[in-house]
């Protein structure tokens, strides 16, 4: 069966079962490998990207249900010349990644945060981003959305 859905503004159609989870389809079928596996059960969000603006895990999305959707992928965050999206800078200011294998995920969870509250507080930033990092760079990354949002001088002392 074919879905179509746009990904990153371009059309794009994906051949399978409906239940095919989107993360294959996106991998698989468009070559686009940023979006990472990491569990499987949409616990961990690795495989986060964005459909109609939501953070949305896509290791249990099936593709069935994202037809006449809007999808963007953590290739789809820089800008058309290839400007990195804020919130790319501010993880690489930073210096969130360690592994790096999670951070795709990461990124696209504080950017639909962003994008849904602007300058979000700390219990925004601890509700929405639940995704797991092994590493351990939450505090990075909690710097890392306050500077993409200007809210880096005030955060708190020794807080980053």
């Amino acid at each position: 069966m074919a879905i179509t859905a746009t990904v990153n503004g371009k059309p794009a159609i994906f051949e399978g079962e409906e239940d095919t989870p989107l993360l294959w389809a996106i991998r698989e079928d468009l070559g686009l490998t940023g979006t990472k596996f990491g569990c499987g059960i949409a616990a961990c969000g690795a495989c986060t990207v964005h459909i109609d603006g939501e953070a949305v895990r896509s290791c249990s999305m099936p593709i069935g249900a994202v037809a006449g959707k809007a999808i963007r992928t953590i290739e789809g965050l820089k800008s058309a010349d290839g400007t990195l999206h804020a919130v790319q800078k501010a993880w690489l200011e930073a210096q969130v990644p360690q592994c790096g294998y999670c951070q795709s995920g990461q990124i696209m969870a504080a950017v639909a945060l962003i994008e849904k509250t602007g300058k979000p507080s700390e219990a925004q930033v601890d509700e929405a981003m639940t995704n797991i990092c092994r590493c351990g760079t939450y505090p990075r990354i909690r710097a890392a959305i306050r500077t993409a949002t200007g809210q880096a001088a005030s955060a708190v002392k020794g807080g980053a």
